[in-house]
């Protein structure tokens, strides 16, 4: 098999935003190593495509809210593939609670899941993509994290820490190659929904401009413009991918 142009990290790779970003990353060439948490039975099903396909895809099971899980798993795609040039930190959890029912346990979970793991896979996949003068990082954050949900209070918190994490790394590594951004999905048709137990479909459509839910593959267009080796200009973005709904209001 030919070597790829490119090797990406795509952690919740193997279903819904995260399946979409691998599928289209892994068509244009670029060797793709797709992580999953739990659902074996998704990353069987990726895998059976890219076999299909002639994919370069391999799947790694990590719990990334462990530190030392993150540094593994950064670890092993550098054994298998020799370099790291693209991270897109998408692995998500989310469990709708009102603020009197949540647990130090639940908080703490649902912060290392959904933002520090993020830092410490960064923080893994900078040291080659430092020592190779390229880099593109791009981080998944929600619509909840800029408009606020009194029952996704940890997630919408560890989302909006992104933010920050996103233009600190960013910062930090402008002059060496490397790229930090940020996508912002809206209400997107992934399985995710499906387990929210106070969001109703009927009133969160209501708040959208664009009168629908989006598509993983629309979120997964935004994140590969910004893997894009002609995105080299931009860093620090926050690009909301929602349409339209953190606008706020009702649409007309």
């Amino acid at each position: 098999m030919a070597a790829p142009r490119r090797v990406a990290l795509v952690t919740g790779g193997t279903r819904g935003i995260g399946r979409s970003v691998t599928e289209r990353l892994a068509a244009s060439g670029t060797a793709v190593a797709a992580a999953f948490a739990r659902d074996a039975e998704a990353a069987a099903r990726l895998r059976e495509c890219s076999e299909r396909s002639g994919w370069q895809v391999s799947i790694h099971q990590a719990d990334v809210s462990d530190p030392d899980a993150c540094k593994c798993l950064v670890s092993d795609v550098l054994a298998r593939y020799g370099r790291l040039d693209q991270l897109v930190n998408n692995a998500g959890a989310v469990t709708e609670l009102r603020y009197g029912d949540i647990t130090a346990d639940e908080w703490g979970r649902q912060i290392a899941v959904n933002l520090s793991a993020a830092f410490f896979l960064a923080q893994a996949a900078l040291v080659p993509m430092t020592a190779a003068g390229f880099g593109r990082i791009v981080n998944v954050g929600s619509v909840s994290a800029v408009m606020g949900s009194s029952v996704q209070i940890p997630y919408a918190a560890a989302k909006a820490g992104l933010t920050g994490l996103t233009l600190s790394l960013a910062r930090a590594v402008a002059r060496k190659g490397i790229t930090v951004n940020c996508v912002i999905p809206g209400s997107i048709e992934t399985e995710l929904p499906q387990s929210l137990r106070y969001t109703k479909r009927d009133r969160v459509t209501e708040l959208i401009p664009a009168g629908r839910w989006g598509r993983p593959a629309e979120v997964a267009h935004a994140i590969s413009f910004l893997l894009a080796e002609h995105a080299a200009y931009i860093t620090g973005a926050i690009v909301t991918v929602d349409g339209g709904m953190s606008m706020g209001g009702v649409r007309q």
